[in-house]
Parts: structure tokens; C-alpha cells; sequence
């Protein structure tokens, strides 16, 4: 019987657990930006997401946090809801930047939503 199983589970991230939408179906995709992709515009979603980052730097920034940089090998999570996503592009002009992310969408709803230009501008965000 082998006993890698033992040493096999590393936790990368636990967080409190955050609100869930009451009938929320769960999506992981993979995202990759060539180099020196802005990324997503911003955006939220309707849940919470977790994810991880298989290659590259990611360029992450939600709305209350100071922008931070995400390397191969790191996990970055948000609350969804409210919470605008405003950055998630390669960090780097050299090499892509290659992530998971596993979110829970509510029913009926986009995975992302958009925020409208006259939001960000009362906000003062621009990129």
C-alpha cells in the first residue's frame, strides 16, 4: 500500500468562507494573455473566485486592495458580489501569464459583468 498520500496534500489558501449564492453552480476555466495583455476589463462576478497561477505574473487588483503582482505558483481570491475585479493582465512584457480560476456564479447570471465607464470614472480608477 503506498503511503504518498500522506505527504501528498499541500493547502495553497484558506479563506473564511465567503458568501455563496444560494443555487450557485461552480465553473473553473483556464485564462491565458500573451505578453503585456491588459487583461479583463473591469468587471465582477456574481460569486466568489479562487485561483491559481500556472505560469507567468498576473497584474491583480480589487477594488479596496493595493495592486499586486500574482507569480507562477500563487493563489489569489475574491468575494464577487460588489467587488470590482479591476486588474487581472499580464504582469510581464516577456512571457504570457497562464491562471485557473474556479468561481461560483449565481443562476441565471454571467460569469462576469462589466462596470460601466461612468462608475470607474466617479470611482477615480482608470488603467
Amino acid at each position: 500500500m503506498s503511503e504518498a498520500w500522506k505527504t501528498a496534500l499541500t493547502v495553497l489558501q484558506e479563506v473564511d468562507p465567503p458568501f455563496v449564492p444560494e443555487g450557485a453552480h461552480a465553473a473553473t476555466i483556464v485564462i491565458e494573455y500573451p505578453p503585456g495583455d491588459p487583461g479583463t476589463p473591469p468587471h465582477r462576478h456574481s460569486g466568489p473566485a479562487f485561483g491559481y497561477v500556472i505560469e507567468g505574473e498576473m497584474r491583480f487588483e480589487l477594488q479596496g486592495q493595493p495592486v499586486r503582482i500574482v507569480k507562477a505558483g500563487e493563489v489569489f481570491w475574491e468575494p464577487g458580489g460588489d467587488v470590482i475585479h479591476f486588474q487581472d493582465g499580464n504582469a510581464r512584457d516577456d512571457m504570457r501569464v497562464k491562471f485557473t480560476v474556479t468561481m461560483f456564479c449565481a443562476p441565471g447570471t454571467p460569469m462576469l459583468t462589466f462596470v460601466e465607464q461612468d462608475e470607474l470614472d466617479r470611482l477615480g480608477w482608470s488603467r
